[in-house]
């Protein structure tokens, strides 16, 4: 993976000054790809633009990196923002059975995209209460800074700076591309969420959910099929095998 592999997104942020010092941070390390999920403008202050936030603020913190503001794209939701990406990794330092079975540190995690094709996102999310459950739940995996449990909240762009840190250091400064070739291209979150859609679908004609459930695995292969970097051609495959199974189970009734 290349640093122009890997997208910053923030959730609902609520401060442009640190908005503004994580563009700082990103230009610091090589990283300029920036995707913003604005509060719903029910909740977003009156009187502020578009990303709800104070522009003014962002351009005095990003100092020399306003640029990357300027080109930032706004989604209206996560899914949107990460749709197109490979990977996506929720930064969350909370646990709790809804949430992410494991966790990786800033380092794992650069070390972890280096040997992957890209795209990839890392999310942050609001400063007062970071990724809650249905934002992490559309990330593949999760990641987090070791800290103090007597104080163990980080500042946004703390955290942010710590993670760009740890990817410039395992991916280096991006060479030239030459082209897409035989590059070995993931499924996007797109794909992903259909191949396991199949799959369960399949399941569901073999009879297998008697009980509810079928919505937390098609997020367990979801997850699992992007951790490993299935091609297109692999998950037609893989989801072909269960709906062979699911016919043949069909016609011996």
């Amino acid at each position: 993976m290349l640093l122009d592999d890997v997208i910053i997104v923030l959730a609902r942020p609520a401060e442009g000054g640190n908005v503004g010092a994580l563009c700082r941070a990103m230009m610091n390390m090589g990283l300029s790809r920036l995707r913003v999920v604005p509060e719903p403008p029910e909740r977003a202050l009156s009187g502020r633009p578009l990303s709800g936030l104070d522009e003014t603020l962002i351009r005095t913190r990003a100092v020399h990196a306003a640029g990357i503001w300027d080109r930032a794209g706004l989604f209206p939701s996560l899914k949107e923002a990460v749709a197109d990406c490979a990977l996506v990794i929720g930064v969350t330092r909370r646990q709790g059975r809804r949430r992410k079975a494991h966790s990786m540190t800033a380092s794992e995690t650069a070390a972890y995209l280096r040997d992957r094709p890209g795209p990839a996102a890392l999310v942050f999310g609001n400063e007062r209460n970071g990724l809650d459950d249905g934002e992490l739940h559309a990330c593949n995996l999760a990641a987090h800074i070791p800290s103090d449990p007597a104080f163990p909240s980080l500042n946004l762009s703390h955290a942010a700076q710590i993670f760009c840190y740890e990817v410039y250091r395992a991916l280096g400064p991006p060479g030239a591309y030459g082209g897409q070739g035989g590059r070995w291209v993931p499924l996007d979150q797109a794909a992903l969420d259909a191949a396991a859609g199949s799959v369960t679908a399949s399941l569901a004609a073999l009879g297998f959910y008697k009980q509810p459930g079928r919505e937390e695995q098609e997020r367990f292969f979801r997850d699992i099929f992007a951790r490993a970097a299935l091609t297109r051609r692999e998950a037609e495959y893989l989801t072909g095998i269960f709906a062979k199974a699911a016919r043949l189970a069909g016609s011996r009734e």
